[in-house]
């Protein structure tokens, strides 16, 4: 669905170089699939990345993406590092990579390697292309996704592609007031003052907040 930047790094590169002097920020939406090379190249001009983590384990990865899950994570902990905000994707596939326990492992990944303000996305699957044999995600392992993550301490999780769902929003993770009201890809409100919650003052991060 997006294309991958790391495909045309040298442009990617440049164009973020001239963004940054235009007082533009620059975002990646990428598999975190690169050199560490790329990333310390690209990093003073990085705001921000939205890595898929597309499952947690080795076989999953091998099996279905044709590549390594320990470069990934290796990459997004150095992205962090490097002072590159990072949030997390996962498209939730069933019966390939939703079982409770790879998604704990997952969750506990982001929340003691990144960090609890790491946000996780939590995608709805939709069946396509080579993946015709699975049905759509159904609603109640997004929530249970959803509870697992917040169940491990981060702050910031999301469900996606099911519009409608509370869970598409952002509450304070102080005072749990509703800060941030989506709709699908639309935003309905945003209450936040200063990148700061309204009621608490409790600072959210984030970018371009």
């Amino acid at each position: 669905t997006y294309t991958e930047p790391t495909v045309f790094f040298e442009f990617a590169f440049d164009t973020a170089k001239i963004a940054h002097e235009k007082n533009i920020q620059n975002v990646f939406v990428t598999n975190g699939y690169m050199t560490p090379e790329a990333l310390h190249m690209i990093s003073p001009y990085l705001d921000a990345a939205n890595v898929d983590l597309k499952g947690y384990s080795e076989d999953f990865y091998k099996k279905f993406c044709g590549a390594s899950l320990a470069p990934v994570k290796n990459n997004l902990k150095l992205m962090k590092s490097l002072g590159i905000f990072v949030e997390i994707t996962t498209l939730l596939i069933p019966g390939l990579n939703d079982s409770e326990s790879e998604l704990e492992k997952l969750a506990l990944f982001i929340a003691e390697s990144l960090g609890v303000d790491t946000p996780w996305h939590i995608s709805r699957f939709h069946p396509t292309y080579k993946l015709t044999d699975r049905g759509v995600t159904p609603l109640k392992s997004l929530i249970t996704a959803y509870e697992i993550g917040v169940r491990s301490g981060l702050k910031y999780v999301y469900t996606g592609n099911a519009a409608g769902e509370k869970t598409e929003n952002t509450f304070c993770p102080k005072c749990a007031k509703l800060l941030i009201e989506r709709w699908s890809v639309y935003l309905r409100d945003n209450r936040l003052k200063d990148a700061a919650c309204p009621d608490c003052g409790t600072i959210i991060e984030g970018r371009g907040l």
